[in-house]
C-alpha cells in the first residue's frame, strides 16, 4: 500500500511538471515572448511539490473520484483567475464563441458581465436582446441564478449557467441601487446578433450614430454610415452625436478605426506591456470623415474598454465634447494566446493610455459635461393668455397672428394614445441625447458666428 501510493506520488509529480513546463512554454511562445527583455529563473519546484502533493491528496481522499482532466483544467483555470477579473482560460467551446462573437453573433442574454465582491455584476446590457428588453441596467448585481446562490461561484461558471438553448428560460434574481428589495426578472434566451453600427439624423443636418460593440466590421460600417448621413444631409453636417452609451468595448483594432474616423493627426492610443511585442503607438490618419464637423460624445457607466479609448482620444484631442457619466474604467488590453490543443488563454498583457498619457484603469474617462440619469415627462399645455387671445387686440404689420387658441386651430383636440407616442419628445425617450443635440445646435451657432 505504501509503495503504490508512492508510485502514484511520483506518477502525479511528474504529471505536474510536464504539465506546468507545458504551460510555460505556451506563455513563452508568440506573441508573449521577449527573450532580451524578460527574466525567467524556471519553475519553482518547490511549488510544484506542493501541487503535487495537493493533487495526490484530492485524487486519493476525495468523496467522489474526479477526472484528471478537470482537476488539471481547474487548475489553469485557478491560476489565470486569480490574476485580474479578465484573464481565464478558454476551452475548445469558449474559445469559439469569443471567436464567434466579435463577429457579432452569438448566443445567450445579452448581458456583458464581470465580478465583484463575489457576485456578477452588470458592466451593461447589449443593445436588441432579452436583457436589454427586460430592463437589465449597468450596474445591476445578479445575486441567484434559477434559485442557485451565485455567491462562491467562479464568473465562468455563472456565464455557463446563462448560456443555453435559444428559447430556454432562466430567471434571475436581480439587486439593484435605489431599490428596497432584490426582485425576479425571467429571460428567455436567444440567438444573439448584434448590429455594431445605428445612424439616423435627428433634426436636418445632425446626426446620430449609436456603436453598440467594437466589432472585426465596426470601421467599415461606420464609415458606410457617414457617407450615407452626409448624403442625406446634401453633403454638410451641422453635428454630429456619437453614443457609445453601455457599450462594453470589443476589439481594440475597432476603437482605433473608429476614433480615427473624427481625427486627422496625432496619437489615438498607446499600449503598453511588459515586453516588445505587447507596445503599441497608433497614430491617426488625416481624413476626418465628418469634415469636422461638432461632434458630442455620449458616455456612462456601461462605456467601457474600446468605448474608453474612444472617448478618451476625442476629449483629449479637443475633437469632441464628451458628455454624459463617468465610465466603467477598464484600461487593460486582453491578448488571445492559442494554445495547441484547441484551446487559449486570454490574459492581460498590457493597459492602455490617452493620447495625453492618462491611464484609465479603475479610474475612467470623466465627462466634460455630467448627466444626471434623469427621466423628462411632458408638461402640460401652457394655459397663458397671449395677446393674441385678448379682444379687439392691434394686429401684425404682416396681418398674421400667432398664439392663443386663434393662432393655433389644432391646441385642445385631443390625440390618441397612439398617435401621442409617436409624437413623444426626445427629451422624453432619451434627455441625455436631447441635450446633446442642444448642444450641438449651440455649438453650430457659435462657429457661424
Amino acid at each position: 500500500m505504501i509503495v503504490t501510493a508512492q508510485r502514484k506520488l511520483r506518477t502525479v509529480i511528474l504529471l505536474s511538471i510536464v504539465f506546468l513546463a507545458g504551460v510555460m512554454v505556451a506563455l513563452t511562445s508568440g506573441v508573449m515572448a521577449d527573450k532580451s527583455s524578460a527574466k525567467y529563473d524556471g519553475i519553482p519546484l518547490d511549488d510544484i511539490r506542493t501541487l503535487s502533493e495537493v493533487f495526490g491528496k484530492i485524487k486519493e481522499n476525495y468523496v467522489e473520484d474526479i477526472d484528471d482532466k478537470k482537476l488539471l483544467t481547474d487548475a489553469i483555470r485557478g491560476m489565470l483567475s486569480g490574476l485580474d477579473p479578465h484573464s481565464n482560460f478558454l476551452d475548445l467551446e469558449e474559445y469559439k464563441e469569443l471567436t464567434v462573437g466579435t463577429k457579432g453573433e452569438f448566443g445567450g442574454l445579452g448581458i456583458v458581465v464581470g465580478m465583484e465582491n463575489g457576485f456578477v455584476k452588470v458592466i451593461s446590457p447589449i443593445d436588441d436582446t432579452p436583457a436589454q428588453r427586460a430592463g437589465i441596467k449597468a450596474g445591476d448585481f445578479i445575486i441567484k441564478l434559477d434559485e442557485k446562490p451565485v455567491k462562491g461561484m467562479t464568473l465562468d461558471d455563472a456565464v455557463k449557467l446563462m448560456r443555453g438553448k435559444p428559447g430556454s428560460k432562466i430567471k434571475l434574481l436581480i439587486s439593484r441601487e435605489g431599490t428596497d428589495k432584490p426582485f425576479d426578472v425571467v429571460l428567455k434566451r436567444d440567438r444573439i446578433r448584434v448590429k455594431s453600427v445605428k445612424s439616423r439624423m435627428l433634426e436636418p443636418g445632425y446626426a446620430y450614430l449609436r456603436i453598440t460593440q467594437f466589432q472585426e466590421r465596426t470601421t467599415d460600417d461606420l464609415n458606410k454610415a457617414i457617407k450615407k448621413l452626409k448624403k442625406q444631409s446634401k453633403g454638410t453636417l451641422k453635428g454630429v452625436v456619437l453614443d457609445l452609451r453601455n457599450n462594453p468595448g470589443g476589439l481594440l483594432d475597432a476603437a482605433v478605426g473608429v476614433s480615427d474616423a473624427f481625427l486627422t493627426k496625432g496619437i489615438i492610443v498607446s499600449v503598453r506591456g511588459r515586453h516588445a511585442d505587447n507596445q503599441h503607438v497608433y497614430q491617426a490618419t488625416p481624413a476626418d470623415l465628418t469634415g469636422g464637423s461638432p461632434l458630442v460624445v455620449l458616455v456612462n457607466g456601461g462605456s467601457a474598454s474600446a468605448s474608453e479609448i474612444v472617448a478618451g482620444a476625442l476629449q483629449d484631442h479637443k475633437r469632441g465634447v464628451v458628455m454624459g457619466q463617468l465610465t466603467f474604467g477598464k484600461g487593460s488590453v486582453q491578448s488571445i494566446v492559442k494554445l495547441t490543443n484547441d484551446t487559449a488563454l486570454k490574459m492581460t498583457t498590457a493597459r492602455y493610455y490617452t493620447p495625453k498619457d492618462r491611464t484609465i484603469q479603475a479610474q475612467g474617462i470623466k465627462p466634460d459635461i455630467e448627466l444626471s440619469n434623469l427621466k423628462v415627462d411632458a408638461a402640460a399645455e401652457s394655459q397663458f393668455v397671449k395677446e393674441a387671445d385678448l379682444h379687439g387686440h392691434l394686429e401684425n404689420e404682416n396681418g398674421k397672428s400667432k398664439g392663443g387658441n386663434k393662432g393655433n386651430p389644432k391646441a385642445g383636440v385631443k390625440k390618441s394614445p397612439k398617435k401621442a407616442k409617436q409624437e413623444k419628445s426626445l427629451a422624453e425617450e432619451d434627455y441625455h441625447l436631447y441635450e446633446a443635440l442642444n448642444l450641438l445646435k449651440g455649438l453650430n451657432l457659435l462657429s457661424k458666428r
